[in-house]
């Protein structure tokens, strides 16, 4: 084999080993539409399932949709706060699992430097300090849940940034 074609084959095996490729115009329009409707079903299936009791309200500050990195955060940080005992929210907690793999996914194609995580901000730090009292948390964290989807929908272009 002479070395144009080893420096060849060797360009293309670093091609399909660095995994994920840079998404295409048409593939942010995909993600956007699949995004959105997994967003919908969520904020749909909350309103639907989870009865909010009375007189509680969520207290500002409200989490950032400031990009990707910090959307996967966010979404893994209420994933975490939802209890496991509480009826219905282990199906919720594996749906939102699954929009955040979808979203990791989506960041690793798209983003080419590797960040640091950012720090925990908003409600969702406010929610992770008081983890001992796991059943008022889950049920904050659906309804900050709630909210963070319905900014994401607000803010649907952010997925295009890191």
């Amino acid at each position: 084999m002479d070395n144009t074609m080893a420096l060849f084959l060797l360009s293309l095996l670093q091609i399909f080993s660095a995994g994920t490729a840079a998404p295409l115009p048409g593939d942010i329009v995909t993600m956007r539409s699949k995004i959105k409707l997994n967003a919908e079903q969520l904020v749909y299936k909350i309103e639907r399932d989870f009865q909010v009791p009375m007189g509680l309200t969520l207290s500002p500050p409200t989490d950032n949709v400031d990009g990707l990195y910090s959307i996967v955060m966010v979404l893994e940080g209420y994933e975490s706060l939802l209890s496991d005992t509480l009826d219905g929210l282990p199906q919720l907690k594996q749906e939102v699992s699954s929009l955040r793999g979808y979203l990791d996914h989506w960041k690793q194609g798209l983003c080419t430097e590797q960040r640091p995580k950012p720090p925990v901000q908003g409600r969702l730090a406010e929610l992770q300090s008081r983890k001992e009292y796991i059943h008022t948390v889950s049920i904050e964290a659906v309804m900050g849940l709630k909210e963070f989807l319905n900014q994401l929908l607000k803010n649907l272009d952010r997925l295009e940034t890191c």
